[in-house]
C-alpha cells in the first residue's frame, strides 16, 4: 500500500508517508501535516503552522520550535483527504522521501480547477 494523490483519472504514488504544506489563503501562513499510512488509512501524525491569524490559533499543548507551532492533531485514521486546486490559492505542495513538488508536477496535466485526494492505493498498481 502507498498513499496516492489522485485527481479524477489522474494518479501519483507518493510513498508511506507524506507532507501536505500549504498557504493560508487570507494570512498567508504555511501549513504542513505530516501524514503516515495505518492499517489501510491515514494517519495525521504532527501539524504545524508558522504564524497564528484569524481562525489559526494553535492548539492547547503546541510547542514552538523552528519557526513553527507543532502539535498532533487526536483525529482518527483518515480514509482520504480531500482537497481543492484552483488558480486563486498557492497551490498544495506535496512530500515525500523524493522530495517536494506542487501537485501540479506530481499529476502534470492537472486541470486549473480539480479535486484532489491523498489516498491509500495499491502498489501493484504502479509496477
Amino acid at each position: 500500500m502507498l498513499i496516492c494523490l489522485v485527481a479524477g483519472l489522474l494518479v501519483a504514488p507518493l510513498g508511506d508517508e507524506v507532507t501536505l504544506r500549504w498557504t493560508h489563503s487570507i494570512e498567508k501562513v504555511i501549513w504542513e501535516e505530516d501524514y503516515r499510512l495505518e492499517a489501510q488509512a491515514l494517519r495525521l501524525v504532527e501539524a504545524r503552522v508558522r504564524g497564528t491569524g484569524a481562525g489559526m490559533e494553535p492548539p492547547a499543548g503546541a510547542v514552538q520550535k523552528d519557526g513553527a507551532w507543532h502539535y498532533v492533531p487526536t483525529l482518527p485514521l483518515l480514509p482520504r483527504i480531500e482537497l481543492r486546486h484552483s488558480p486563486y490559492v498557492p497551490p498544495y505542495i506535496l512530500c515525500n522521501a523524493s522530495g517536494c513538488q506542487p501537485a501540479s508536477a506530481w499529476l502534470p496535466k492537472l486541470e486549473e480547477n480539480a479535486v484532489l485526494e491523498l489516498v491509500p492505493c495499491q502498489a501493484q498498481r504502479f509496477k
